[in-house]
């Protein structure tokens, strides 16, 4: 890890999920990172400060700020919220891919989603396969990561969940695949560390797989009071949901995800399983009162 001091790495999202947990794993193995961040006087983004850590300002509309972030740079990592809109998330990605390509920074990272080249129809997929696609003709050295369903995603479902019920469209024998945030960084600090395994590949990233009642009973067990799957009518999802979210639990459901959990293990052996997230993330109401 000494030579690591030696390299700088860009990263974006810092103190965002994917982009705070990629920031985390860089720093464990002594990276100088310099955190891309629209707004640096905010509290979270004053928390990066120091420690070997440069904080720039930069904005993915504002093309010269990127090039000075990225400026001298040996690697960069890329991460886009899907929430501002598909065309305004493919807008920014390319915006970024094309400041680290002319910077010539020497290996780009981009966390994608797995299912993005598969043409799925959910506008939030297909916008990461367009950015992928055009990451791919600049020539520049890349990797892509491409996760699942978010772990993180349970603990904004956490309400109802305590309630005693998960409330989604999907059949209860469906098995939805899913990786913990922390393992997405753990993925983009080892491709920056090992380059040349990495090198120009799109790796599709999960670490459980699970049916809607397995996932039940896991929080059942996690929160020690009964959990129960309860499915419900997919135009009732949509009134609640979305649109957008429909169509991807439609996918889900009808084609979902397909990553070889067994070789995502091979590369990262402390991957996190479903039940060692939950004794992470999901404490007993007993064990709350001492910080669990």
């Amino acid at each position: 890890m000494a030579a690591n001091k030696d390299r700088t790495i860009v990263v974006t999202g810092a103190t965002g999920h994917q982009g705070g947990a990629a920031f985390r794993h860089l720093k464990q193995r002594d990276f100088a990172i310099r955190a891309l961040l629209r707004n640096p006087e905010k509290p979270e983004a004053r928390a990066l400060d120091g420690h070997g850590v440069e904080i720039v300002r930069g904005d993915f509309d504002d093309a010269p700020s990127l090039r000075r972030a990225l400026d001298g740079a040996d690697g960069a990592y890329s991460v886009q919220a899907w929430q501002v809109g598909a065309e305004n998330e493919v807008r920014q990605g390319i915006a970024f891919a094309d400041a680290a390509d002319r910077q010539q920074v020497g290996h780009f990272v981009y966390s994608s989603v797995a299912g993005a080249d598969l043409k799925s129809g959910i506008p939030h997929f297909e916008s990461k396969g367009k950015i992928e696609e055009h990451i791919r003709r600049l020539g520049m050295p890349y990797t892509i990561v491409r996760p699942v369903f978010f772990m993180e995603n349970w603990l904004m479902m956490r309400n109802g969940i305590e309630s005693g019920a998960i409330m989604l469209p999907l059949s209860p024998q469906t098995r939805l695949q899913m990786i913990a945030v922390a393992d997405i960084g753990a993925f983009v600090a080892l491709a920056f560390e090992h380059p040349g395994h990495w090198h120009n590949r799109a790796f599709e990233l999960a670490g459980d797989e699970l049916s809607m009642t397995e996932i039940a009973q896991a929080l059942s067990r996690a929160s020690g009071r009964e959990v129960r799957y309860q499915q419900v009518p997919w135009d009732q999802f949509e009134r609640r949901a979305g649109h957008e979210m429909t169509i991807m639990y439609r996918w889900f459901e009808s084609n979902g995800y397909n990553v070889d959990i067994a070789g995502v293990r091979q590369n990262y052996p402390p991957l996190t399983s479903f039940n060692r997230w939950l004794e992470q993330h999901w404490s007993r109401p007993a064990a709350q009162g001492a910080g669990g």
